[in-house]
């Protein structure tokens, strides 16, 4: 977005579809079952279709290009993030089986 011949129009459609992604308040709040993520499932994609669709060509093939010469094939990895993540989760397992294994008894 940062290309002086992205349209004008085009960025803030792509500052509208990143503030309703963060944002807290939805269109049907996620609380009401199936309805509440279904509109994230159905206005994020179509919003990034649009969005593609706006942006001129040659703008989104270059930018494409530079990003994938950048990433030069290579993955990020960032070992201790995943490793953190991966702490937490088999922590939580562990106290959900414990507080099951209580409850039983």
């Amino acid at each position: 977005m940062k290309d002086p011949r992205t349209p004008w129009y085009a960025r803030v459609l792509a500052a509208i579809i990143v503030g309703y992604a963060f944002s807290p308040i939805d269109l049907i709040p996620d609380p009401i079952p199936i309805l509440g993520y279904l509109d994230d499932l159905v206005l994020l994609p179509l919003g990034i279709i649009l969005l593609v669709k706006i942006i001129p060509s040659e703008v989104l093939m270059e930018c494409r290009a530079r990003a994938a010469a950048s990433a030069n094939g290579k993955r990020p990895k960032n070992w201790v993030a995943g490793s953190i993540i991966i702490a937490i989760w088999v922590g939580l397992i562990v106290l959900t089986a414990r507080y099951i294994f209580q409850a039983i008894q």
